[in-house]
């Protein structure tokens, strides 16, 4: 079958860390925002935030916490997407139905709204030539994001995003086969011989790839990366912001 432009998009996404210093278009953020409120959302609760960071002091404070990640600091914008149950939570005592209580399935439900639109914002923001990369280092120590950016209870940032025009055209990072990922009617693992294969392309893309040549394959990479980001602290600190509670 032939792809349609959309999926052409779709498929072409890389992320991007290097910007051009070129402002947005007047009125094109919040076009982005308009695209991203589009996506789907559990019973249309809608229950994201989203905080623009203007403040150099406040994009300094961010980018250290996040690890040392300079593009927050360069990128024409830097948004802030965060779960947020404070408007629901005040809809559910208008309607004499009482506070929210903390449980796990409204802060799932609220953490897959901000990541359908954000998805939503990035696709948009790319179908117009601009670039942009998710941060979530900024749950390194979400903290300073809250006093930064005077979150109050019930809201909790989930992953920033930077976006820009792109001063650079990286490669586009193999993903993997269809096949293991697609389950017909059953669960089945991947066998170890076709992740050895996978291993071996993400190895020769890493190798040869024009900026931040490393020597890893998938494996490596995402063990170093998932055992070296455990963030114990992010369970205290989202129930201290209302979440995860029952």
């Amino acid at each position: 079958m032939n792809l349609t432009p959309t999926q052409e998009l779709q498929l072409n996404h890389r992320s991007v860390r290097r910007f051009l210093p070129r402002p947005l278009e007047e009125g094109q953020l919040q076009a982005l925002i308009r695209c991203g409120q589009a996506a789907a959302t559990s019973s249309f609760i809608q229950a994201y935030s989203i905080v623009r960071v203007t403040r150099p002091s406040a994009r300094a404070a961010i980018a250290a916490a996040a690890g040392g990640q300079p593009w927050i600091e360069q990128a024409a914008e830097f948004l802030v997407f965060c779960a947020d149950l404070r408007r629901i939570n005040g809809a559910c005592e208008r309607a004499g139905k009482g506070r929210l209580q903390g449980f796990t399935e409204h802060a799932l439900a609220a953490v897959v709204d901000v990541g359908l639109m954000a998805q939503n914002v990035l696709l948009a923001a790319e179908s117009q030539g601009l670039g942009g990369v998710y941060i979530g280092g900024i749950r390194n120590d979400p903290q300073v994001v809250v006093d930064q950016l005077q979150l109050p209870s019930l809201v909790a940032p989930v992953f920033g995003m930077c976006l820009g025009w792109p001063d650079e055209a990286n490669e586009v990072k193999p993903r993997m086969p269809v096949e293991f990922v697609l389950h017909q009617d059953t669960y089945r693992d991947v066998p170890a011989t076709d992740v050895a294969e996978y291993d071996a392309q993400m190895a020769a893309y890493y190798a040869a790839r024009g900026a931040n040549v490393k020597l890893s394959d998938w494996s490596q990479a995402v063990a170093s990366a998932m055992q070296g980001k455990k963030r114990e602290h992010m369970r205290e600190f989202l129930q201290a912001r209302g979440f995860f509670l029952r």
